[in-house]
Order: structure tokens, then C-alpha cells, then sequence
């Protein structure tokens, strides 16, 4: 019986060794030196084996004041130690954000060491430097590698890829295939879908400051997932007319006026998981009508997403539509949500969950749950308002309804007071819940607590 047990545990360990998986990426030859940043020196390993260098990619954050932060990625499966050298200064604090993941780490000197064993997307900030800071993508090990002779498969493998159709710098994709971006795979060009159903966008590649990163257009069934954009001049993902749209594993930086993360115009069925949107505007906008977009929004559901707006709003929802016709946003749930910074000086346009109705938009059976909102440096955390923005709409929404907040967690100071209002007698805001919301660890017990002004043509606005 001894010698089962001892040959039990023995096939376990070769089990959990087994399961150990560290992928590095490439990177092509020709970007090495316009891409690194020198701020950190970045390793990983798998316990017990030989350091493996990371590359620290460069990513440019925040139009207000723009500053050279550091990305690095890789896939793993099991457990993995990461040691973090500072390669400027001096260490005098740390800090790994979402905090609500609980990294522990070990300092000595300006070198820092923690381990996951889960995948993780992750800022490691040095002596309270956000700017300047350490984004870590930890993808697990990818599922899925389709062969680069399958004719339905657009295969970009190691390298720089730069597309023929010109101007524009457009890759176009037609409807069921598969376009893989293999680690390693840098795109210079924006992907774009028009009138197309059925087109899958995976891999672990990169896509380096194109115009937008994905552009679709009266499409049915697109799924993005796994990739990361770096500094676009527009959108992250620009989505017109678009049913069934699954993002998953998405990463996102953006310095640019209009540089927002997601923006969806019309759009319906939509889910998107496990993202990291670091944008200069907005990161998440569910829009009716714009531009030559018309239709409802209905049935998003966002989970497990990280949004850091460096300018703007990280969740913006109803500013667009069509005031003669009427459309509804409707069916929006968001689960899982850490914001890590709002910082917007126009006191129009601030809020980190913030629902504006404008042109006739009526936005009801909308849900927040389990949201995490770190110290913001300006802004609101709510902005629940029908209104007449008349720099981008036409007239007033219609109304808000059946809005509930459970379990939303605030740990800053000096926020500006957060507003909930309507615009008349008609379009008014009604049935807005807050279930065990808490600020600095302490429970809001009244909207005085929680610095929220509730205004005129608002009904049934309750704090559980």
C-alpha cells in the first residue's frame, strides 16, 4: 500500500510538471530598437528552470501629458515567477493593480519578484507612477493554431506585415475566414469587414498604429480574440451595424484625440470578455445612430474587463442617436469591471459608468455589478443624465429607466459629485437602484455619503 501511494504521488508531480507551459513571443528584427523601452528589464520563468528575457515594448498613454509607459507579454499555463527590474532610480514603493488580485511580491533592491499561476493583465506601478508604468499581459496558452495552408485561413506569421491596398493601409476580409496573427506577427494596416458574416480574428499578434484597428461594418458573427493594439490614430474597434460580436483576450493602448477603445454604433449580441482598453477617450461606448448607422443596442454583456480612460469616460452609454426616429439601448449588463483611472476636466463629459441619453435614445435594463473604482485624479463616478448635448446631438433623450448598481467599490478621494437627472417632465430618469455600494471600505448608507446630487424630473432613485 506504501509503494501505491508513493507511486500516486509520484505520477501527480509528473502531472503538474507536465502541465507547466511558458510561451515567449518574437519580435521582428526590424523593430527591436524603435520599439523598447530601457524603464524595466523584465524576466519569467517557470519555477526551478532559467530565467527567460522578456521585451518591453514601448506604448505611448495619456494626450494630456503623453509619456512612454512599458508592455510585455507572453502565454503560460500553470505557474510562472516574474522578476521586474527598475532600471531608473530608486524603488521606494509598489504597487500591482487590479490591488483586488492580490499579487504579493518581494522587494530587494530595485528588483521585484512575484508569481502567478493564473492568467493576469496587470500594472505594476513604481513610486506611484501611473504613467510610466509596467503593463503585464499574461495570456493563457492559446487554444486554437490553424494551419497556414487552409484556404480559409488569411495566416500572418513572424514579422512585419504591411498590406497592398493602398491608400489607407486597409487589410479587407471577406466573410468565413479565419485571419491569425501568430506571435511575432506586428500588422501595420487596420482590418476592415464590410456586408460580411462569419469572420474569426485570433492569434497572439500585435497591431501597430494603424488608423483603427478593426473596422466592421454591417456584419453578422465577428469574433476578435487575443490580440493587442498599440496606438491607433482612431478606434481600437469600430463597429457599425454589427449582430454578434464576441470580443475575448483584446489589448488596448491609445494616446490620440478620438482614440477611443470600443465603440459600437447600432450594434446587437454583443459579449466581450477579458479585455485591457487603455485609451485617451473613451474605452467602452454603446451608441444608437451615427453617422450612416441606424438601429436599436441591445443584449451586450461585458465581463472580467480592466478600463483605464486617460481622458474620458471608461463606460459611456446613449450619447448618440437619431432624434426623429427614436432607438432604444437596452439589455446591457456589465460584470467583473476594475477601472483604473477617469480623468476628464470638462464637467460635461465626466463619469466612470455614465449613462447620457441624448436624441431620443431611451436606455432601460441596464445593470452593474461587481465594479472596482481605484482613485480617480477627475471626474464622477456617476453620470446618469437625460440631456441635450448640443455639440453632438439633436435634441434630448427620451428616458432612462431600471438601472442597478450592486456591489460597486470606490477607494479614492476628491471626486466630483456624482449627478442623476432628467431633462423635463417626459424625459425623466426613474428606478435607479445602489445595492451595497462602498467607498474607502465603508458602506454608503445616504446619496450625502456617497456624493451623489440627484436632481430635478428623477423618480424612484433608491440607495438599498
Amino acid at each position: 500500500m506504501k509503494k501505491l501511494i508513493i507511486f500516486l504521488i509520484f505520477c501527480s508531480s509528473l502531472i503538474t510538471i507536465n502541465a507547466q507551459k511558458l510561451n515567449l513571443h518574437p519580435v521582428p528584427q526590424g523593430l527591436i530598437y524603435s520599439l523598447h523601452n530601457d524603464d524595466f528589464t523584465v524576466k519569467v520563468r517557470i519555477p526551478g528552470e532559467e530565467w527567460q528575457d522578456l521585451f518591453e515594448y514601448k506604448v505611448t498613454v495619456d494626450l494630456d501629458n503623453p509619456q512612454v509607459a512599458s508592455m510585455v507579454q507572453f502565454d503560460f499555463e500553470g505557474k510562472v515567477e516574474m522578476m521586474v527590474k527598475v532600471n531608473n532610480g530608486f524603488v521606494h514603493n509598489v504597487k500591482i493593480r487590479p490591488t483586488n488580485k492580490n499579487i504579493e511580491y518581494t522587494k530587494k533592491n530595485n528588483i521585484i519578484y512575484f508569481t502567478l499561476d493564473k492568467p493576469s493583465k496587470l500594472s505594476l506601478e513604481v513610486n506611484d507612477d501611473r504613467l510610466k508604468n509596467l503593463h503585464i499581459f499574461a495570456n493563457e496558452v492559446e487554444k486554437e493554431i490553424p494551419s497556414a495552408n487552409d484556404t480559409d485561413v488569411i495566416y500572418f506569421g513572424e514579422g512585419i506585415h504591411t498590406p497592398k491596398d493602398l491608400p489607407g493601409n486597409v487589410f479587407r476580409v471577406s466573410s468565413n475566414q479565419t485571419v491569425y496573427l501568430a506571435p511575432g506577427a506586428v500588422i501595420k494596416g487596420k482590418f476592415v469587414c464590410n456586408k460580411a458574416e462569419n469572420i474569426r480574428f485570433i492569434g497572439r499578434g500585435i497591431i501597430l498604429e494603424p488608423e483603427r484597428g478593426f473596422e466592421l461594418t454591417y456584419c453578422k458573427n465577428i469574433e476578435i480574440d487575443g490580440i493587442t493594439v498599440i496606438n491607433p490614430n482612431h478606434y481600437t474597434v469600430y463597429g457599425g451595424e454589427v449582430t454578434g460580436l464576441k470580443i475575448n483576450n483584446l489589448k488596448s493602448f491609445s494616446c490620440k484625440s478620438w482614440s477611443d477603445g470600443i465603440d459600437l454604433m447600432s450594434c446587437s449580441d454583443v459579449t466581450i470578455n477579458d479585455i485591457f482598453m487603455r485609451n485617451s477617450d473613451d474605452c467602452i461606448t454603446i451608441y444608437t445612430h451615427r453617422w450612416t448607422y441606424n438601429g436599436d443596442a441591445r443584449n451586450y454583456k461585458v465581463t472580467n474587463a480592466i478600463l483605464w480612460a486617460d481622458i474620458a469616460h471608461p463606460i459611456n452609454i446613449g450619447g448618440h442617436g437619431d432624434y426623429k426616429k427614436g432607438y432604444i439601448v437596452e439589455n446591457v449588463h456589465f460584470s467583473d469591471i476594475h477601472i483604473l483611472e477617469h480623468d476628464e476636466d470638462d464637467r460635461n463629459y465626466q463619469g466612470c459608468l455614465a449613462i447620457n441619453a441624448a436624441d431620443n435614445n431611451l436606455v432601460q435594463n441596464i445593470s452593474f455589478e461587481n465594479v472596482w473604482i481605484d482613485d480617480i485624479q477627475e471626474g464622477q463616478l456617476f453620470n446618469i443624465r437625460v440631456l441635450f448635448n448640443e455639440k453632438y446631438s439633436d435634441g434630448p433623450g427620451k428616458s432612462i429607466k431600471d438601472v442597478r448598481f450592486k456591489n460597486i467599490h470606490y477607494t479614492g478621494y476628491g471626486e466630483n459629485p456624482s449627478i442623476i437627472e432628467g431633462f423635463n417632465d417626459k424625459c425623466n430618469v426613474e428606478n435607479i437602484s445602489w445595492e451595497n455600494f462602498t467607498i474607502n471600505g465603508k458602506r454608503v448608507e445616504t446619496f450625502e455619503d456617497a456624493n451623489i446630487k440627484v436632481g430635478k424630473y428623477t423618480q424612484n432613485i433608491i440607495l438599498k
